[in-house]
């Protein structure tokens, strides 16, 4: 009995002074997939998978690359979190066919281990020109060399900068500088292959569990201290996108945000002109605060922004106003033009396509006239109520009395004065009515009336 009993408390510490050895060795790798263009939705998604892996304790985070490029605080944003990770992050460019330009490249050097998937490449990380650009109009020679100075001097600005920032990445990772400086000043890529020969890369890989089995053993230095990694066998836990970042990534979509800012203005127009209708006004307040949301979190223009509304307003006033059409063309002119200005880069993926902009001009064009039309028409139908649809109106005697009478005229019971050129004809007599004060109409017979005439 009392062998059975140390042989116990022997496994029992066997346990305790291993079980932190075998929770190390089998600690797990999160996978972040990082697919499309580099946006708030996507920055967001990274930054929120790299806090969690470093919650769930994982020894490293693979985050799988597949990106046209981006936009720059964006791109920063995921940089920094790269930096600040307590959890080794290694970029994986894949899988074949995949590239990582532009922001991508930034990404990629400043991971703490960078791979590629044969097939795939990188590079081309010129800095995207922002804005519309000036001095094409220009009436002067020194006005245009003015403009074109401006617009050197700042493109210097931002190639300066940006060769300046993946410098310092690539010297902290212990990578090639100058091709990280060529990648920035002449937009140069590489494939797989010569980036492993050039140092741009650590290493190459078919998949994820080849690039864990090649990085096992690894010394990594993070914010947090030195890593051992140990996944040649490591569990893998591939993060998805949540429905948080999935409704991100709708609305900061440029084409939706212009959808529902349109949306959010027409249900608040239709509110303000039926009070008590309550449904067009929640969603359209609604509408219009999701898309003012989405539209500061991208890059706008704020000239664009202002022809769209300007159009909006012309639009809207096209429908109670006589102007034959010239503020609803000038609307849909201003809103075409609004729209193809208001994302403020050239970034791919960031941009409101010239399709939803001509669907949505026709399509406002088509709803305005039409209301426009259907007012009209209204508008010259004949009088069916109020003083206009009681003039001329005719009618018959009740009563005939010193000061005055009683006549039915539209079926009602109206007090009758007499015209000052006439008297007011005997009960039974039909009359016309001339005018209305207050609730008495002034009339006149009709047989003498015609009888003047004559």
């Amino acid at each position: 009995m009392k062998t059975w009993l140390w042989r116990c408390v022997r496994w029992l510490c066997w346990l305790i002074a291993f079980a932190p050895v075998s929770a190390a060795a089998t600690a797990p790798v999160a996978v972040i997939p990082l697919k499309g263009a580099i946006g708030p939705a996507s920055a967001d998604f990274v930054v929120r998978s790299l806090a969690r892996a470093a919650e769930e304790h994982a020894q490293l985070a693979v985050l799988e690359l597949d990106t046209p490029g981006g936009l720059d605080l964006s791109m920063r944003s995921i940089i920094q979190a790269i930096l600040a990770s307590p959890v080794p992050v290694a970029a994986f460019i894949a899988p074949s066919g995949a590239r990582a330009a532009s922001a991508g490249t930034y990404i990629t050097y400043a991971s703490h281990i960078a791979a590629m998937a044969p097939g795939t490449n990188l590079g081309a990380a010129s800095p995207v020109q922002l804005g519309i650009g000036g001095g094409g109009g220009a009436d002067r020679e020194g006005k245009s060399a003015s403009n074109a100075d401006a617009q050197s001097t700042e493109t210097r600005k931002q190639m300066q900068d940006a060769s300046a920032y993946i410098r310092g990445l690539a010297q902290l990772r212990g990578r090639n500088v100058q091709w990280a400086e060529r990648a920035v000043r002449e937009a140069v890529a590489l494939s797989a292959t010569e980036a492993l020969e050039q140092k741009v890369i650590d290493l190459t890989a078919a998949d994820v569990p080849d690039l864990l089995a090649k990085v096992d053993g690894r010394r990594i230095k993070t914010a947090s201290g030195e890593h051992v990694l140990a996944t040649k066998n490591a569990p893998l836990v591939v993060l998805q996108p949540d429905w948080r970042s999935r409704f991100l990534a709708t609305i900061t979509d440029p084409s939706v945000a212009l959808i529902l800012m349109m949306i959010g203005m027409y249900g608040l127009f239709f509110e303000f002109a039926n009070p008590g209708m309550v449904l067009p006004g929640v969603a359209g307040a609604i509408c219009l605060l999701v898309g003012l949301f989405a539209l500061q979190l991208l890059p706008i223009n704020f000239v664009g922004l202002g022809l769209i509304v300007l159009g909006l307003g012309f639009l809207v006033a096209e429908m109670f106003l006589p102007t034959f059409g010239s503020l609803g063309i000038g609307g849909i002119i201003a809103f075409a033009i609004g729209a193809l200005m208001l994302i403020d880069t050239d970034v791919p993926g960031f941009g409101v396509p010239v399709g939803v902009v001509v669907g949505l001009a026709l399509f406002t064009a088509l709803f305005v006239f039409t209301v426009s039309g259907v007012a009209l028409k209204a508008r010259r139908r004949p009088v069916v109520s109020g003083e206009e649809a009681l003039r001329g109106s005719i009618g018959v005697m009740l009563a005939h009395e010193t000061e005055g009478g009683w006549a039915r005229v539209h079926g009602e019971r109206w007090r009758v004065e007499a015209a000052a050129s006439g008297a007011l004809p005997q009960e039974g007599a039909r009359v016309r009515v001339l005018s209305r004060h207050g609730l008495t109409l002034t009339v006149e017979a009709i047989d003498e009336h015609l009888h003047n005439e004559a």
